[in-house]
């Protein structure tokens, strides 16, 4: 594994970082949830970045240079489902979904969705009328499950998941460069928050959290194409769940060094955390993507330093 992502990745990363930031940013993202047709602006960009071109199958180069591309949106609250549309399956848009109670984030765009479980079943989708506006997950729609549809492949499965992490991440990242920013910005009694030794804790914590989160994203997309099939899927969950559980840690740190202003969407910490509520809780919790790790524990498919 080489640890340094593709300098052709990095470039298209800072190519999509300059077209989308060009949009509006996280302040974008806001308008967009009062003004849902502004998300085809996003989607235009994201084409005039040349997404669909990207080969996240076959060719590793190009995964990453997707995973860098959702790094970005997670960090500027794109209104758009940059991962259901890398991962499209003979033209329609897949999302994972628990069947028992699917949603769809941005299910209301025009387009045809197929909905997946974790276990690859499979279905094609009827979206319901949208949902009164909701601050957690505001783009999120109920759908409803129709006809059975192929089954889908445990490597689209992951590499769904996979690309979801990268996402977090970039948000996360965000999140925290705003509240680095606050702490050094902000005084209290005589001196700037940053001098604190309880906030300097809690930044660091936080910092290393997302460091181990990174590295994690990296190895587990190199993983994609170099493990068996079944070590793809155990790694895919693991970096899923660790994006969960460093998402909670790391989110708590922000608005706790924020106060009640982290709440407010006057800051870009709150549109974070909101936009990144869809992939935190769905296909399922953290509790349920630890729970499938089980088995691949057991059966060897999932790796560790120890025996």
């Amino acid at each position: 594994m080489k640890p340094a992502l593709p300098e052709d990745a990095v470039a298209y990363g800072e190519s999509a970082r300059g077209r989308l930031e060009r949009l509006g940013g996280v302040e974008f993202g806001l308008r967009a949830e009062a003004d849902r047709e502004l998300r085809k602006d996003a989607g235009a960009a994201l084409a005039d970045l040349g997404m669909l071109e990207l080969d996240v199958r076959d060719d590793l180069d190009q995964f990453l240079a997707a995973a860098a591309l959702c790094r970005v949106a997670g960090a500027l609250c794109v209104p758009w489902p940059v991962v259901e549309d890398l991962v499209r399956t003979d033209g329609q848009w897949l999302a994972l979904i628990d069947p028992a109670g699917p949603r769809v984030d941005h299910g209301d765009l025009h387009g045809e969705w197929v909905g997946a479980a974790l276990d690859g079943a499979a279905y094609r989708l009827v979206i319901g009328a949208l949902p009164h506006p909701a601050k957690l997950g505001p783009f999120l729609v109920p759908a409803t499950l129709g006809e059975p549809a192929e089954q889908v492949s445990a490597d689209d499965v992951a590499r769904h998941l996979v690309l979801g992490a990268w996402r977090i991440l970039g948000g996360l990242e965000a999140a925290l460069g705003q509240v680095v920013e606050h702490v050094k910005a902000r005084k209290q009694f005589g001196q700037a928050l940053a001098q604190f030794q309880v906030v300097r804790f809690g930044i660091a914590d936080a910092s290393v959290a997302l460091r181990g989160l990174d590295e994690l994203a990296r190895f587990t997309a190199w993983r994609l194409h170099a493990a068996e099939p079944a070590q793809r899927s155990a790694d895919a969950v693991a970096l899923r769940l660790h994006a969960v559980d460093a998402a909670r840690a790391v989110l708590r740190t922000c608005h706790q060094m924020l106060g009640a202003i982290g709440f407010c969407d006057e800051h870009d910490v709150s549109v974070i955390d909101r936009h990144l509520q869809p992939l935190l809780r769905e296909p399922c919790s953290g509790e349920s993507l630890a729970l499938r790790l089980v088995p691949a524990v057991r059966s060897g498919a999932f790796e560790t330093l120890f025996s």
